[in-house]
Order: structure tokens, then C-alpha cells, then sequence
């Protein structure tokens, strides 16, 4: 008799404790007891704070944090907490850091911070009288959408500037309102929302088209955050790790194969510190591969250079849309905590600290790539997770993974004979 197929519609479910919503999922699952009560241990997050962070919670999914040392950013010293499940990444940070140290550190900075919304319109037969008619509307347009977040305003914030677009696309010449908004210390997307949603009606009435899309962009291209630093040849390994560093960077500029990956280890550096201050990283990272391809092709985050003194100069602009209010900024105990730590007072400084990280994961990852390999320092960390993969436990972890990475073999086969052999 064939068994009785499971349905995922599950009644009420939403309406559940994370609690009874785990018991469900554990009988559908067929899920252990360990991992019944592995789920259910939340860690230093308070329950009742998960289940409001999001939907049909029943677990949470710890990440470690660890803190970047050695940062100089714009002659202060700075400890950044960054969180990852990938060995290496810190350490890289805290190496490229230790190399520009004694050169300055990093010197940072920031383009104007704001936020662009979006209001689509569609079917109009004069979208170029259009695009005019809404641009005469600049004063109302501003007193529609500040009168939204009178807060904002008070703070300084609200709309700075509107700029109309032509779009040609599948569908017909599109009309898209741009408004250009000061979030302040905050990220800023639900201000900016809102604000598009109440002026579309505007927006409609004023051209006799009709407005489908209000929403902001992530490709946050007036929110730029920017790092330099230099690294001195001598406290780099020479002339010729400079110029394997050069090179490095010219194929990841030349070539969108090279430049994806290039960029991933941009962002492990990025997206570490953003999840460690409760900011959102799909943002980051759509608005940071989305600028990588602003010039019709995707290239390099990061642009590196020889100096006058024949030193090694690197540099990073970014879109940075990260706040210090509203979301899981505030309401998460571990994110409040690294904020702490980091020290910054404005959403202007956290964007420009984690820009420095960025630039700090690329300088390390293409040195490795331009002498040892990628490899050695990656897999000597990684050796650890291989060997606790393979069942060792306290002590026994850091003499298997020395010899794995002794035997250049990082395999958790090698790492099971290898612990049998410790145990006798």
C-alpha cells in the first residue's frame, strides 16, 4: 500500500508559535530529536523577536562573527566586526590591513547619500511633453513627497531632486520619474516607497498615462562610498608581487569571467560587515554588480594602480545603501552590539568603513592569486572544517588539519584515516 502523500498546506500555520510550527515541520520532515532540539535552541536571539523579524519562524540560523584587527581608516583605528561562514575572510582583511598600516591605513569618503525611487509610466503618446509636464511639477512634487516622513525632514533629510527618464522598451517608450531623497541614517527604502506611491496618482493626472512600478532602485549610483590606500612595495614582497597584483586586476577589467569571481571576493569582505550591523546584503550586492556593469559590460569593482614612487595604489567607489535606524539595525541584539563596536555615528561613516573592507579582501585576494595561489592560505583554514567533518573533536582538530595541509591534501577521506590513526 503506497503511504499517504504529505501536503505542505498546513492549516493556520502562520498563526502558530515557532514552537508548535517546528513540531509541524519535524512531522512532515521526519526530522531526529537532535534535530528537533538543534532547531529549537535560538541562540542569543530572543524568540519572540525572530518570529517578528520574519514569517513561519521556527529556528535561526547562527553565523560566526569575527573581528577584522589592524584597520586604520582615515587615521583612526578601528576593530570591524564582520559575519561569515567563510574561512579566510577575515583573516584577509586583518593581512591586508597589517600590509597598508604603516602607509596610512585607508582614506575614505562619500559621494552626496541618496536614495532614488522610481515611478513607471506607461501610455502616454507624448512622453517627451510628458517628461516636461512632470518636471514643472519639481516644488509640488517636493511638498507631496517631504509632507510623507515630516521626521525625515526634521532631521534634515526629504527630497533633494526629481529627474525624468525615457526608457524605450518591448512594451513602448516608458516615462520614469526618478526622485532623489537625503535618507539620512537610514537606508531609506520604505521612506522612499511610500513617496513614490503618493505622488503616482500625481503623476497620472498631470500626463494621462498610467503608472504601474513605484519603488526604489537598489543601483544606489548617488549614495557612492569610496577607499583608497597604498601599500608600500617593501611591505608587500617587492616589485614583482606588485605587478602580479597589476595584472590581476587587468584581467578581472578585461574580462567579465575573471571580473565576476574578482568581485565575489570584493563583496565577502562587504557583505560581512553589512549582515554584522542588520543591513540588508542583497541590496548591497545587487546595487554593487549592477554599478559593475554601468559601462555596458561588467568589470572591476576595484581599480588598482603603480604610484609615482612606484608603491601599489588601490581604490574602490561603490554603492553603499546601509543605515543605522529602522529594520533589524535596531531591532537585533548582535547587530546593535557590533555597531557598538565599530563605533560609527552615522550611516556616512559605516558605508565608507565597509568600503575600506572591501578594498582591504581585494588586495589580499589578489595577492594570493598573483604568488602562492589561492589555495594555500584558504585551505590551511579550510583544513579546520575538513577535519571537524571528518569527526575530530577538541585537540584533534588542529593536528589533523596540520597534516593535511602538511601533505598538501585537504580531503575529509584523508582526514578520517588520518584521525583513526590518532586514536590508535
Amino acid at each position: 500500500m503506497n503511504p499517504t502523500p504529505k501536503s505542505a498546506r498546513i492549516s493556520g500555520f502562520h498563526k502558530k508559535t515557532p514552537a508548535e510550527r517546528l513540531a509541524a515541520v519535524a512531522e512532515f520532515s521526519e526530522l531526529t530529536a537532535d534535530e528537533v532540539a538543534h532547531l529549537g535552541n535560538m541562540g542569543n536571539l530572543d524568540p519572540h523577536l525572530a518570529d517578528h523579524l520574519i514569517e513561519n519562524v521556527i529556528a535561526t540560523m547562527n553565523v560566526p562573527v569575527g573581528v577584522a584587527t589592524n584597520l586604520r581608516i582615515d587615521g583612526e583605528d578601528m576593530l570591524v566586526p564582520m559575519a561569515t561562514e567563510e574561512s579566510s575572510v577575515v583573516a584577509a582583511v586583518c593581512n591586508a590591513a597589517r600590509q597598508c598600516y604603516e602607509a596610512g591605513g585607508f582614506t575614505t569618503s562619500m559621494s552626496e547619500a541618496m536614495m532614488i525611487a522610481q515611478v513607471q509610466l506607461v501610455g502616454v503618446s507624448d512622453p517627451v511633453h510628458a517628461r516636461l509636464r512632470i518636471l514643472e511639477k519639481r516644488d509640488e512634487i517636493k511638498a507631496l513627497c517631504d509632507a510623507c516622513d515630516p521626521v525625515l525632514v526634521k532631521l534634515g533629510g526629504g527630497l533633494r531632486d526629481v529627474d525624468v527618464r525615457l526608457v524605450d522598451s518591448a512594451g513602448g517608450r516608458m516615462v520614469v520619474t526618478h526622485l532623489m531623497v537625503d535618507t539620512r541614517d537610514a537606508m531609506g527604502a520604505n521612506a522612499v516607497n511610500s513617496m513614490a506611491e503618493k505622488l503616482a496618482p500625481q503623476i497620472e493626472a498631470w500626463t494621462g498615462g498610467r503608472v504601474y512600478l513605484r519603488i526604489l532602485s537598489n543601483l544606489a549610483d548617488r549614495r557612492l562610498a569610496r577607499a583608497r590606500a597604498v601599500w608600500r612595495c617593501a611591505d608587500i614582497g617587492g616589485e614583482a608581487v606588485r605587478d602580479g597584483i597589476i595584472s590581476a586586476y587587468q584581467f578581472a577589467a578585461a574580462d567579465p569571467y575573471r571580473a565576476a569571481t574578482h568581485n565575489k571576493g570584493v563583496m565577502n569582505g562587504i557583505s560581512a560587515v553589512v549582515l554584522a550591523t542588520g543591513n540588508d546584503t542583497r541590496a548591497v550586492e545587487a546595487g554593487a554588480h549592477a554599478y559593475a556593469a554601468r559601462h555596458g559590460r561588467y568589470g572591476s569593482l576595484t581599480d588598482w594602480e603603480v604610484t609615482p614612487s612606484g608603491d601599489l595604489a588601490g581604490s574602490i567607489e561603490i554603492p553603499m545603501a546601509v543605515g543605522l535606524v529602522g529594520g533589524a539595525t535596531k531591532l537585533h541584539p548582535t547587530a546593535r552590539a557590533c555597531l557598538r563596536i565599530l563605533g560609527v555615528t552615522t550611516a556616512e561613516r559605516l558605508a565608507r568603513v565597509i568600503a575600506a573592507v572591501g578594498l582591504a579582501q581585494n588586495f589580499s585576494a589578489l595577492k594570493a592569486l598573483a604568488t602562492t595561489g589561492i589555495q594555500k592560505g584558504h585551505m590551511s583554514l579550510h583544513a579546520q572544517n575538513i577535519a571537524m567533518m571528518a569527526g575530530a573533536r577538541g585537540e584533534e582538530v588542529a593536528r589533523v588539519a596540520a597534516i593535511l595541509v602538511a601533505q598538501g591534501t585537504v580531503r575529509v577521506d584523508v582526514a578520517e584515516a588520518e584521525l583513526a590513526k590518532l586514536r590508535g
